[in-house]
């Protein structure tokens, strides 16, 4: 039932960046009450002041992950968050495009058993990395 404590605390966010005081009653009753205070605290220190992501790019994020799981109640969530944090819907429909290119050639790279070691070297060698 994570995925219930996510999508309250994604809606959660103020415009302020605080966190709502109190969670609705679909979050208290499918998240494990002796574990709700930490995980609010985890959450919310993601999206705090110190965070290196702004909300945008964390909710574009949080979206494209929510439509590989897949999770309808995450995919409504997040698309709805980056909205109100400024994504356009270019941005939403290019978050949602990555992230189906990317489980594309995950599936197609792990399902013809493509070995790794020269795949590594091949994109290194198109995509040299940076240390």
């Amino acid at each position: 039932m994570r995925t219930m404590f996510m999508i309250f605390a994604a809606a959660a966010i103020t415009a302020s960046g605080g966190m709502a005081q109190e969670a609705p009653p679909f979050f208290e009753k499918t998240y494990p009450e002796h574990t709700l205070d930490e995980a609010w605290t985890l959450y919310g220190t993601l999206g705090n002041d110190e965070a290196s992501l702004d909300s945008k790019t964390r909710e574009l994020i949080a979206l494209a992950v929510s439509a590989q799981i897949p999770c309808q109640y995450c995919v409504y969530a997040h698309a709805k968050m980056a909205r109100k944090a400024g994504a356009t819907e270019a941005e939403v429909r290019e978050a949602v495009a990555t992230a189906a290119n990317v489980r594309m050639w995950s599936t197609v790279l792990n399902g013809m058993g493509y070995d790794f070691d020269t795949f590594k070297a091949e994109h290194d060698a198109v995509a040299p990395p940076t240390n």
